[in-house]
């Protein structure tokens, strides 16, 4: 007899959500337990220095949860509206507006409240309890494992099924026992480095390009955050978050080009330096965001694992390298794929199969809604993160048309598929190269889609579908290299 029917490791956003969905699929009927290494007065909080994350999410993930799950979100947990995302070429000729209307999150609030919220719903907690692994019973997790910090004492619980929501380095995913189909580990390529300053500020110049209270900014540029962006993500006509992300070997070779020694922290200073439009920032103190004001924290921009489950065993969030490839945004992956896994758990119960084949169906439900699109930006994202500036302001400027502009703004992979048909001038052979990368991403992308919706039905077919996969992604990171000016 199992402690309980569900135990969800991770008390963080997409843990608390799956926890909701499920009381709700499941009529609040089944036990569920949430267990967090946190204390209950910062719960769900990534490391130390907070909350790190951009704050941003799309009101369509927003909604998307609320329809499903009957769970609204207010104020003060979200704490700003804006009407889209506003990408800047290195030379700021170019913007492309994406994903629509959306919201800027108190990432310090939201989980209290969603806590609450779960409690309501007949939700348990566990603080501060550190987990090492899973138990087992043959091919089947049955439970968790780890220490007790409020009492230094071993701590076990058992469960039909478990969770893994605890983020981007789980202990859980890295040790898991049961499975040759779902990735342990992740490429260093495929993590940024991220850091941010949550600040008010008096205003500066009146320049849109540098904030705009109505828009999430983001800046492509090579100098200011190579292989990432820069953001300036307004949470009000004077507060702001704003950061950047990097990758560490692109950070490398932009040190070794300019002569310098920088990494995130003097990166983010120099960015929040020159923004002309801010004037006098100071990190915020008040008591909403005083554990969450500054802080450098990693995630990942890749597809998500291949295979998010085995017996016993379903990974949501960042434990499953869910945050889209583009732009690395993570929670409106993790509020879509967490009301889906509600979906899938109830299920699972009430058919009394928690095994692999039993909880397959999460894969499947995932990558119709979502995930048939996070491989192709994963091949687009590697493309322009070793573009040159100059390459980036040029192709922004002639090669995104109005159409590319809106699957961009969907979510997905711009179609380039007729760049150097009729009308098409090229400069140079640098952005001959663009093109020509451009055009094979689109079609690499197309494929991608197809195999991705011709996703197994059932784990017999998974390990032909996963070694086509490899080898066709092999051999366009290998293909996309080729298109580096640099080399």
């Amino acid at each position: 007899m199992s402690d309980y029917d569900v135990i969800i490791a991770g008390g963080g956003l997409a843990g608390t959500i799956t926890a909701q969905a499920i009381a709700h699929y499941g009529n609040q009927n089944l036990k569920i337990l949430v267990v967090d290494r946190n204390t209950e007065f910062l719960p769900g909080r990534k490391s130390l220095a907070g909350w790190v994350c951009g704050d941003a999410c799309s009101k369509e993930a927003v909604d998307f949860m609320s329809e499903r799950i009957k769970v609204e979100w207010t104020r003060p947990e979200i704490e700003h509206d804006v009407k889209g995302v506003m990408a800047f070429s290195p030379d700021k000729e170019t913007s492309i507006p994406f994903d629509g209307d959306g919201f800027m999150l108190n990432r310090q609030k939201l989980p209290e409240i969603q806590n609450e919220r779960c409690k309501k719903m007949g939700i348990e907690f566990e603080y501060e309890i550190n987990l090492t692994g899973l138990i087992y019973e043959g091919q089947q997790a049955v439970g968790i494992q780890g220490v007790d910090n409020k009492t230094k004492q071993p701590y076990k619980k058992t469960a039909k099924i478990v969770i893994d929501a605890t983020g981007v380095t789980s202990m859980l995913r890295n040790g898991l026992k049961n499975s040759t189909k779902v990735e342990k580990r992740i490429d260093r390529r495929d993590l940024e480095s991220t850091g941010r300053y949550i600040m008010h500020f008096e205003k500066g110049e009146n320049d849109l390009t540098e904030f705009d209270p109505d828009y999430c900014i983001i800046h492509l540029d090579q100098d200011i955050a190579p292989g990432g962006y820069g953001w300036v993500f307004p949470k009000g006509d004077t507060k702001v978050n704003i950061g950047l992300g990097v990758e560490k070997s692109l950070l490398d070779r932009r040190n070794k080009r300019l002569g310098k020694k920088d990494n995130v922290e003097s990166l983010m200073k120099e960015y929040l330096h020159r923004n002309t439009a801010i004037k006098n920032p100071k990190l915020s103190e008040e008591p909403q965001d005083i554990n969450n004001n500054s802080g450098v924290f990693q995630v990942s921009v890749r597809r998500q694992n291949d295979c998010m489950v085995s017996g016993g065993y379903m990974m949501v969030g960042d434990s499953a390298w869910m945050p889209k490839p583009i732009d690395a945004g993570g929670i409106g992956p993790a509020l879509i794929a967490g009301t889906i896994l509600g979906n899938n758990v109830a299920q699972a119960l009430e058919a009394n199969d928690v095994s692999e084949a039993g909880l397959w169906q999460y894969n499947l439900d995932y990558i119709k809604e979502y995930g048939y699109k996070t491989a192709g930006l994963e091949l687009f994202r590697r493309l322009i993160q070793q573009m040159s500036n100059e390459q980036i302001s040029y192709g922004m400027k002639h090669f995104l048309g109005k159409l590319d502009a809106e699957s961009i703004s969907k979510g997905e992979h711009p179609d380039f598929s007729g760049l150097g048909k009729v009308g098409m001038i090229i400069r140079g052979a640098m952005n001959k190269t663009v093109a020509d990368g451009l055009r094979y991403t689109s079609k690499e992308n197309q494929w991608l889609v197809e195999h991705y919706n011709n996703y197994p039905k059932d784990p017999s077919g998974f390990d032909d579908w996963n070694k086509t996969l490899h080898q066709r992604l092999e051999e366009a990171f290998t293909k996309i290299e080729s298109f580096d000016s640099k080399n």
